[in-house]
C-alpha cells in the first residue's frame, strides 16, 4: 500500500471493531479506561508494546510493535497468539443439557459424538441471529460453548430465562460461567509444532472442531482445534493465574516465530477467511440462511425444527432466501460497513458489511449482501465508497484458502 495505507489500515479496522462493538454499549455510557475489564495478561500486553484499545468493556490489545499487515502475514506464514479472553466461555450440565440447548440453537448437538463441536447460531423467534458461537459436547451431560464479548450480557440473561422455564417444567440442567479461567488462541502453521512441545498428549490425532481437556505446560486446560483466522489452531482455556506462564511458554518454544498479535490483524484475518463479525456481518434482523450458514443447520433440525425462529429459518430453506451474505474485490479505496452495492444500472442491490485492503492478497476485499440474483460469482458490480462508485465483483468466500487440520 502507498503513502498511508498502514495507518489506513489500522484506523479501517479499528473502525470495524468499534462497529461491532457499538451494539454491545449502547445500553451504556463508554466506559472510562478505569472502569474497563483486564485480562489477566493485561500487564504482559503493556511490557510486550502493546497498543490497548477499549473493546466490549474490556481493555485489548489492537497491535503490538509490528504494523497489522505483517502480523497478518506472519500469522499464516508462522504464527500468531491472541488473548481472546474477553470472550465468555460456559459449560451447560445435565443429563437434559441437550434437549435443553436445542431449543436456542440450530445445530444437531444430540448427533455431535463426544469430543467434537461445531459453529452454531442462537436464534430469535424471527430466525435473527442472537449470537453465532462454538459448542462443543464434552460429553452426553456437559456442553462446553464460547459466546462473544459484545454479546456475553445479552445470552447469558436469554440463555438464563430460557433455563428458568426449562427447570420449572422438570428439566435437569445447570451451568458454570467460567470466569475463573483465561483464552488464548494459537493459531498458524506452527502452532502444532509449538504447542505439541508442551504437552504429553499426541495432538495429531486431534483434528479440526475436536476437544479435549488435558495437561499443557502443567495446567489442565480445556483444548479446541479451532479458531477464527482460516489457519490450524487451537483455543487453549487456561486457568487464569496460570495464563502468562503459558504465553510465555508459547512464545519461548517459538523461537520468536509465533507473535504476540492484536484484535486488527484478528479482523484482517477472519476477513480474509470469509468469517463473520457479530454486529457488522450478522445481526438479530439476519437469519443463518441470510448469512450463508445453512451448512450449520442440522439435518435433524431441518425436518424437525424446535429451535426458535425454526418456522422463519425452515421456510427460506425451502424457498431460497430474498438477500445473500456474498464476497467482493473492488478497484479504489477499500469498501467499508455501509458502502452501498449497485448494479450497472445504479440502482441498490445491497450493502457492504466488512472491508478492507488484504494483507495478504496485497488487494480490496469485502463481504456483504446482495439480492437473491444477484449473488453469482463473476457478477459485476459498482461500491459506493465516500459518494463516489468504483468497480467491483461479487466472489465465492474464503479469499484466503482455509488451512484446517481434517483427517486425510
Amino acid at each position: 500500500m502507498r503513502g498511508g495505507g498502514l495507518w489506513q489500515l489500522g484506523q479501517s479496522i479499528t473502525r470495524r471493531l468499534a462497529q461491532a462493538d457499538k451494539k454491545a454499549v449502547a445500553r451504556r455510557c463508554f466506559a472510562s479506561e478505569a472502569e474497563l475489564k483486564k485480562t489477566a495478561l493485561y500487564d504482559f500486553h503493556i511490557t510486550h508494546g502493546g497498543k490497548m484499545v477499549p473493546f466490549a468493556g474490556w481493555s485489548m490489545p489492537i497491535q503490538y510493535k509490528d504494523s497489522i499487515m505483517d502480523s497478518t502475514v506472519n500469522c499464516r506464514e508462522n504464527g500468531s497468539l491472541f488473548d481472546v479472553s474477553h470472550m465468555c466461555g460456559l459449560s451447560l450440565k445435565g443429563k437434559d443439557c441437550i434437549p435443553f440447548l436445542e431449543k436456542l440453537v440450530i445445530a444437531d448437538v444430540a448427533g455431535l459424538a463426544p469430543g467434537t463441536g461445531t459453529l452454531t447460531v442462537f436464534t430469535n423467534e424471527k430466525g435473527g441471529a442472537i449470537d453465532d458461537s462454538v459448542i462443543t459436547k464434552v460429553k452426553d451431560d456437559h456442553l462446553y460453548l464460547v459466546v462473544n464479548a459484545g454479546c456475553r450480557d445479552k445470552d447469558l440473561a436469554h440463555i438464563e430465562e430460557h433455563m428458568k422455564a426449562y427447570k420449572s417444567k422438570g428439566g435437569d440442567v445447570s451451568w458454570h460461567i467460567h470466569d475463573e479461567r483465561s483464552l488464548l488462541a494459537l493459531q498458524g502453521p506452527l502452532a502444532a509444532p509449538v504447542l505439541q512441545h508442551l504437552t504429553k498428549d499426541d495432538l495429531s490425532k486431534l483434528y479440526f472442531g475436536e476437544f479435549r481437556i488435558l495437561e499443557i505446560n502443567g495446567s489442565t486446560c480445556f483444548l479446541t482445534r479451532t479458531g477464527y483466522t482460516g489457519e490450524d489452531g487451537f483455543e487453549i482455556s487456561v486457568p487464569s493465574e496460570k495464563a502468562v506462564d503459558l504465553a510465555k511458554a508459547i512464545l519461548e518454544k517459538s523461537e520468536g516465530k509465533v507473535r504476540l498479535t492484536g484484535l486488527g490483524a484478528r479482523d484482517s484475518l477472519r476477513l480474509e477467511a470469509g468469517l463473520c463479525l457479530y454486529g457488522n456481518d450478522m445481526e438479530q434482523h439476519i437469519t443463518p440462511v441470510e448469512a450463508g450458514l445453512t451448512w450449520a443447520i442440522g439435518k435433524r433440525r431441518r425436518s424437525e425444527g424446535g429451535f426458535l425462529g425454526a418456522e422463519v429459518i425452515l421456510k427460506q430453506l425451502g424457498d431460497g432466501p430474498s438477500i445473500r451474505r456474498v464476497g467482493f474485490f473492488s478497484s479504489g479505496p477499500p469498501a467499508r460497513s455501509h458502502s452501498e452495492v449497485q448494479d450497472d444500472k445504479a440502482n441498490k442491490i445491497g450493502e457492504i458489511t466488512s472491508g478492507g485492503f488484504s494483507p495478504c492478497l496485497k488487494k480490496n476485499i469485502a463481504m456483504g449482501y446482495v439480492k437473491s440474483g444477484s449473488h453469482k460469482a463473476g457478477a459485476k458490480v459498482k461500491i459506493v465508497v465516500r459518494g463516489k462508485s468504483y468497480d467491483g465483483v461479487v466472489t465465492k468466500m474464503p479469499f484466503v484458502p482455509t488451512k484446517y487440520y481434517k483427517p486425510s
